[in-house]
């Protein structure tokens, strides 16, 4: 895992995990593997808006970090399946409560004050 991305920089463990996930489509593509593993073209297809190489680089990313796993078959033609890492299964299991406060406080339309 790429643990040194902003070396020194990490005030607390929510700003390292923010560094992980962040970005617009890093906690999208992990709530998509985490029903099963995908091919480019289908995380591409589930979620509208993102491009080719924005996608690309959000995959490539969470490789580098340990939290998707990038297989290759060797089949003509080739075909490239991701899926989570126990890493990134772990991840996702700590984002449920988030996922959880959001449907609740903001989804559903309920103002706390």
């Amino acid at each position: 895992m790429r643990t040194t991305r902003r070396p020194g920089s990490y005030e607390c463990g929510i700003d390292a995990a923010m560094d992980v996930i962040g970005g617009k489509w890093k906690v999208l593509i992990l709530w998509a593997l985490e029903v099963r593993p995908h091919r480019f073209g289908e995380l591409r297809r589930g979620l509208p808006g993102v491009t080719e190489k924005v996608l690309t680089d959000q995959l490539r990313e969470l490789e580098l970090d340990g939290i998707v796993h990038r297989e290759v078959y060797d089949e003509v033609p080739p075909r490239v399946e991701y899926s989570l890492t126990a890493l990134g299964t772990s991840l996702n299991e700590a984002l449920a409560p988030l996922g959880a406060w959001g449907r609740e406080n903001i989804l559903d339309g309920a103002h706390h004050d």
